[in-house]
């Protein structure tokens, strides 16, 4: 049985947008569920367009999110080299033969020739204006060093038809097909002659792409065809759409939010909940489940599962795929992700980072929410005295001094200032006053916290306030109530 091998083949022009992560994370998944190999190649013969630093990028990305290559330019293999300005001297001879077989023919047009035809054709389709020149004038114009490129001969009837395994059957009337330049006047191969040497050169027995080049397609069957090369199986995806203000959906960009991997890492998404959720961006389980780790995703992938429909990139949903893992993180994960965040509200003081995290871990959707969740812990924000007054807690401006009274001798008196020592304290306190709970809690956690709603209870912000911010809170509030 032949091994399935995909490969994942970027251009190193800038950020890694969400859509060619899924393509990496398709492609690594239809070769891991079928035992295969990923390979990842570097497709930079588009010089003008290359961005530097986005190799590094590219690595970057692939191992936060666990897609490990087993060949490429960093892994090695049988097939390198990996990076497509370190093959050039494999492309032309291939150019060179189809031209010797009447497949491809040299084109001499000027660049203000084949300009103007785009002004004069609304489609800028070239008119073939090489395709039959004479083979003594074909050699007078290389004798006189003439610029040229090689162009593909594509035939003018019939069509071309090819199975793709999301889409179906497609065909193109070959009338429709441009004949396409192999080979640039620079010597560089075109982006799809090269990809179709690379992937027969490299193996590759099922590519994986976006649906945008389902009509490019059979350009690359023709050369196939004309070099007398296997063709490899079509998955193409489907377009990742974004959600309009009202409501409509169009083509994902930075008007629906962050586009790029780097950015979503930014907002504070975690990389493994991207892609769980860009892995459900087109493709649907059997069963329901919607939380996947990676070898999860693996043994639950088939291509049966991709849909033709566009997917919609829901940052709603999301926001609640990151919640779903963050409530599954165990303490040392949770603590290290959330640190960053802590200290810009504690400084570099310790604290019970366990109460923050049992008041934290059920309620973010993302770490960067934590700062503003935690605001009045950095400074007491200037409240108004009606905060004390609470009909469900039975708080009033008259019985809120006598409860925050109460509670500061009682916490005065703590030998210690833990999260038990003070709940058992004040819970105690409400029972030998004989008042309901709340009743004593509702005014202490306003004095503490000086807003309404707090990520946690009384005891929980008084712990992490420590004793002498809390009880100087508390008096403040005593005192507040009192003027």
């Amino acid at each position: 049985m032949q091994t399935v091998r995909t490969r994942f083949a970027p251009s190193p022009t800038g950020f890694m947008h969400v859509g060619n992560l899924r393509t990496a994370l398709y492609a690594y998944l239809v070769a891991k569920s079928q035992g295969g190999k990923f390979i990842l190649r570097i497709e930079d013969t588009d010089q003008e367009r290359l961005v530097e630093g986005a190799v590094d990028v590219i690595y970057e990305t692939l191992r936060k999110v666990g897609l490990k290559h087993d060949e490429g330019p960093d892994a090695g293999g049988a097939f390198g080299p990996y990076v497509q300005s370190e093959r050039l001297g494999i492309y032309k001879p291939y150019a060179e033969q189809l031209v010797k077989e009447g497949k491809a023919y040299y084109c001499f047009c000027t660049k203000e020739r084949l300009e103007g035809l785009k002004e004069e054709n609304a489609f800028g389709g070239y008119d073939r204006h090489c395709r039959d020149l004479p083979p003594e004038e074909v050699q007078r114009l290389l004798d006189a060093g003439t610029p040229y490129v090689i162009r593909q001969k594509v035939p003018l009837t019939g069509t071309t038809t090819f199975q793709d395994a999301v889409f179906g059957e497609i065909s193109i009337e070959n009338k429709e097909i441009e004949d396409q330049v192999l080979l640039k006047a620079d010597g560089f191969p075109t982006y799809n002659f090269a990809n179709v040497i690379d992937d027969h050169q490299m193996g590759i027995t099922h590519v994986v792409r976006g649906c945008e080049y389902l009509t490019s397609t059979p350009k690359y069957n023709l050369l196939y065809e004309a070099l007398g090369w296997e063709i490899p199986a079509y998955i193409h995806l489907p377009l990742i759409m974004g959600r309009n203000e009202d409501g409509s959906v169009s083509k994902l960009s930075k008007r629906h939010g962050s586009t790029s991997f780097a950015g979503l890492l930014e907002e504070g998404y975690l990389a493994p909940v991207i892609t769980n959720f860009i892995a459900l961006l087109g493709w649907a389980p059997k069963d329901n489940q919607e939380v996947f780790s990676l070898e999860e995703l693996t043994d639950a992938f088939s291509v049966e599962g991709i849909s033709k429909s566009p997917a919609v990139f829901d940052y709603d949903k999301l926001q609640w795929f990151n919640g779903e893992y963050i409530k599954k993180m165990g303490e040392e994960e949770f603590l290290q992700n959330a640190m960053p965040y802590y200290q810009e509200v504690f400084g570099e003081a310790e604290k019970p980072w366990g109460v923050l995290q049992s008041i934290l871990q059920a309620r973010i959707g993302r770490f960067q929410e934590i700062p503003g969740l935690l605001h009045f812990f950095k400074e007491l924000p200037d409240y108004p005295v009606d905060f004390f007054v609470n009909k469900k807690s039975k708080t009033t401006l008259e019985n809120s001094p006598q409860m925050l009274e109460a509670a500061l001798e009682a916490l005065r008196q703590l030998p210690g200032w833990e999260l038990d020592t003070i709940h058992e304290a004040l819970i105690s306190l409400a029972q030998k006053l004989e008042v309901k709970n709340g009743t004593l809690l509702w005014p202490v956690r306003i004095a503490a916290a000086g807003t309404l709603v707090t990520p946690g209870g009384a005891m929980e912000i008084l712990a992490l306030l420590g004793r002498e911010e809390a009880l100087r809170r508390l008096e403040a509030g005593l005192l507040k109530l009192r003027a």
